[in-house]
């Protein structure tokens, strides 16, 4: 059966349940994104847990950037990926001196840095017209990094772009095609790390029909679903996995 691909009931239901969130967010439910890795990485290995949510994070972008690909602002989009192109760079240098333990660590305080930024949001941010090239490379370097280590690079580029006051389809576009770009390129050091042997890829293959399926759902829900009702719930939902992740990455250390 597929589902032995994976070694216990545990690990098959919380994949099922990152992948339905990750998709609802692709979908247009953005917070629920960063529930991925981090709840996978409670019952294996993070940097496992991110080789088998890449694959299906592909499939999603495909769909999403079919959707988006007229909204892009390029220049903006030359200004991030080189930073983008060297975090994933430092990530896969990296990653065989890292243990589980600190990229446990790094996801949980990246989560709850999310949460933070979400509950207590800059106040007074003013509209920023000028392209502010170092904060570019800076805030791609970090996206790169984090979406390397565990698919949660958004908060880094929303930093950058959110003062700028885009359009919110130039908004949603851009860093659609920013991660859409952004995974591919992971595929070559996750593949030449070995991560995606025949169990990682089986897994991600069983989980494709329900990431469309998500994905599809997240736009449906978005719709018809009060945000005052659902993210709050998410960033509950977000802050517990980091402090979670948080202490186990201390006490492993």
């Amino acid at each position: 059966m597929l589902w032995n691909l994976f070694n216990s009931p545990v690990e098959l239901t919380v994949t099922l349940v990152s992948v339905i969130l990750v998709g609802l967010s692709k979908g247009g439910l953005g917070g629920m994104s960063m529930l991925g890795v981090p709840l996978m990485a409670l019952v294996m290995s993070p940097v496992t847990a991110a080789a088998i949510l890449l694959p299906v994070l592909v499939v999603m972008d495909v769909v999403s950037v079919i959707q988006w690909r007229k909204w892009v602002d390029w220049h903006i989009m030359r200004l991030i990926m080189p930073g983008s192109v060297l975090g994933i760079g430092i990530g896969w240098f990296t990653a065989e001196m890292v243990s589980d333990s600190v990229v446990r660590l790094i996801v949980g305080v990246v989560s709850a840095v999310f949460v933070l930024r979400a509950v207590f949001p800059a106040r007074n941010v003013q509209k920023v017209n000028g392209d502010r090239p170092w904060l570019a490379n800076i805030c791609g370097t970090a996206a790169g990094y984090t979406s390397f280590v565990a698919h949660a690079g958004a908060p880094p580029i929303q930093i950058y772009m959110m003062p700028m006051r885009l359009d919110p389809r130039i908004f949603t576009g851009t860093t659609v095609m920013f991660f859409a770009i952004t995974n591919a390129l992971k595929l070559i050091p996750y593949a030449m790390l070995g991560e995606f042997d025949s169990q990682n890829l089986g897994r991600a293959a069983l989980m494709f029909p329900l990431a469309v399926a998500a994905t599809w759902a997240g736009g449906w829900i978005v719709h018809r679903m009060r945000p005052a009702i659902f993210y709050p719930l998410t960033y509950i939902s977000v802050a517990v996995v980091a402090v979670k992740l948080i202490w186990d990455g201390i006490a492993g250390l």
